[in-house]
């Protein structure tokens, strides 16, 4: 085991343990659940873009549209008959 020291705001501090107390965690679980978080995420986890999404979510999204603009990965045109079709070979 190892023992890790942070300097901390004290009115940050209160208010962070008056949350915690009330999801039943203490400090030390709460830094045990973030590292498991990191490595589970390779990465810190819990950071959103401007748009509220996970960086890897919104690489996603833009390369999907990217794809999209481009025509790669789209079906044919389908009438309604076809839709329907379509749907029930799924």
């Amino acid at each position: 085991m190892s023992t890790i020291q942070i300097r901390i705001d004290q009115k940050e501090k209160k208010e962070v343990k008056r949350i915690l107390d009330n999801i039943g965690l203490d400090f030390s679980s709460a830094i045990k659940l973030y590292f498991k978080q990191i490595r589970k995420y390779r990465g810190i986890p819990y950071i959103l873009t401007e748009n509220g999404l996970t960086p890897q979510e919104e690489a996603e999204i833009l390369l999907a549209s990217t794809e999209a603009k481009s025509g790669k990965g789209l079906s044919k045109k389908m009438n309604l008959d076809e839709f329907r079709a379509y749907l029930k070979s799924l």
